[in-house]
């Protein structure tokens, strides 16, 4: 006997969807009224039967409709015509009171397919913004949350960012992470362009995956060709290596900056000789591979490429003598540089606020601003950005805003908190099982918590769980755990049903915590 209840209840939906559109007169709505409507609505409409749709996500292109609605938590692209549909979608497509429609998945190819008739669904490059956040999504679902949260401020969400790390513990890919980024951007209505980061790549191979899959900024990861040994060396140390560098590099170093006085607007910086010869020995392979890339990028994406210089992920600063020999190298070489990341003062561990003297890291931070000012103005970017709240008035007062803070794992932790609040059982699960994948965690991430501080969660009322995600050392636990989490065959169709669930609360978690960031750093809203 065949069950036919399933097609029957499909069925009754397509047709009170539709319904519902040409009662609001949706299918013949012009682009102005359609903006209008966007600019009025505000996140999910439920219909009833599980049926579902987002205002703000119907555009219209090639004499289409195009908005994404779906049943049962289950989200889908629609396409809706009076004539013929658009070709080079895949889906169902069938006819209804008058109607065609096109029902597909939220696909790559689809994506592909949208943004030929809605370009504004493709990542851009951000270049000539002013202020960017980097909103790093592990679950490919906290777009519509950051969209929330930085479309009422001038600033200019990069929606999809993830490492190689990242894509290997989550078990996605770079088509994976642009293309659930489009759909939120399509879902939220933000046509305002957004960006899109291949997060601290490091070879030539990884770049051309991500810029193959639209990626139009990438983060290069100077880790593996600079030499930070010579950092540590004595004066005979330095000396004798120096002296084994090919002549040319040599007399370069010498000329340009041994001995040399930089006024950069402040106070004046004095490269000894010995320090540009340490600079040469640890940075100059890492220079030329630059040079390389920004060679590829400019290749493959003409102008519209960002690229981002992070010199961060070392074990100690970046002194400012070492931030102007790379920055004036970089502009002696043609390299058309977005953002530079620095190593500051202190401690940007994950998902916590600053460690260390908040002075000394303004007194220092001036002048690695007043570099970047001095050789093209590019951004300074804050890498481990996320919530470090403490120092933000200081980074937006001092960049005047031409910044770019980059984060990733305090949006997975804004999940968390979600659950927290709505599931209990859920959160207490992933909370104690965070444990066991802890240990293999902390071998790539840098971070110092005791997690002897952290209360046991036997005996705290539910309405306490929110309280974890204030503490450091649980915010540090849960958040490089993310890896064995999300892989768990148990707790990933658990959580991922409670995100579909709790889909406003999700992003609600995410719009005031995103908010907090951007406020403290002084960004102005719109009007």
């Amino acid at each position: 006997m065949i069950d036919t209840n399933g097609g029957l209840t499909q069925q009754r939906n397509r047709e009170l969807l539709l319904a519902i559109l040409d009662r609001q007169g949706l299918p013949g709505a012009s682009d102005e009224e359609l903006a209008r409507r966007r600019a009025c609505s505000f996140g999910r409409t439920d219909a009833g039967a599980g049926l579902f749709y987002y205002p703000r996500s119907f555009f219209r292109a090639d004499g289409a409709l195009f908005f994404i609605a779906g049943t049962e938590g289950v989200r889908k692209l629609f396409i809706v015509s009076r004539s013929e549909l658009p070709a080079g979608f895949s889906g169902s497509r069938y006819s209804l009171a008058g109607l065609n429609v096109l029902e597909a998945g939220l696909s790559y190819e689809n994506y592909l397919a949208a943004k030929e008739r809605l370009p504004f669904l493709a990542p851009v490059s951000l270049r000539g913004e002013r202020t960017t956040i980097g909103c790093g999504d592990r679950l490919g679902l906290a777009g519509p949350g950051h969209i929330r949260a930085a479309r009422a401020y001038d600033i200019n969400p990069v929606l999809a960012q993830q490492s190689i790390r990242e894509l290997k513990l989550t078990g996605r890919s770079y088509p994976e992470v642009v293309k659930d980024a489009a759909f939120s951007v399509l879902q939220e209505g933000f046509d305002r362009g957004y960006g899109a980061d291949g997060d601290h790549l490091k070879t030539l191979a990884d770049i051309d995956v991500a810029v193959d899959a639209g990626m139009p900024m990438i983060t290069l990861d100077l880790t593996e060709v600079m030499n930070p040994a010579p950092g540590d060396w004595n004066d005979q140390a330095v000396e004798a290596a120096f002296a084994k560098l090919p002549e040319t590099v040599r007399a370069r170093v010498l000329s340009d900056y041994a001995g040399r006085t930089f006024n950069l607007g402040g106070d004046p910086l004095t490269i000894s000789a010995l320090e540009a010869k340490r600079c040469g020995l640890m940075y100059w392979k890492a220079l030329e591979f630059t040079g390389e890339v920004d060679s590829l990028l400019r290749k493959r994406r003409g102008d519209a490429y960002d690229l981002e210089i992070s010199i961060d992920e070392t074990t100690t600063p970046t002194i400012p003598s070492h931030h102007l020999f790379i920055a004036a190298e970089l502009a002696r070489r043609g390299v058309t540089v977005n953002s530079l990341a620095p190593r500051f003062i202190g401690e940007f561990q994950k998902g916590i606020d600053y460690i260390g003297d908040v002075a000394e890291f303004e007194r220092q931070f001036i002048v690695h601003c007043e570099i970047a000012k001095a050789y093209g103005g590019y951004k300074i970017s804050i890498h481990s950005g996320s919530d470090k709240f403490s120092v933000y008035p200081v980074i937006g007062r001092h960049t005047g805003l031409r910044v770019h803070v980059k984060t990733a794992g305090t949006s997975w932790l804004e999940a968390l908190r979600a659950s927290s609040r709505f599931d209990a059982g859920l959160f207490r699960t992933m909370f104690e099982k965070a444990y066991q994948y802890y240990p293999e965690a902390l071998k790539l991430y840098h971070i110092t918590p005791d997690l002897s501080r952290i209360p046991p969660l036997a005996g705290i009322p539910d309405d306490q769980l929110p309280g974890y995600l204030e503490r450091p050392e649980s915010r540090q636990l849960l958040h490089i755990s993310y890896g064995g989490l999300l892989t768990d065959p148990e707790l990933r169709p658990r959580f991922f049903g409670f995100l579909a669930a709790q889909e406003e609360a999700h992003y609600g978690c995410l719009q005031d915590h995103f908010r907090k960031h951007i406020d403290l750093l002084g960004v102005p809203r719109h009007g």
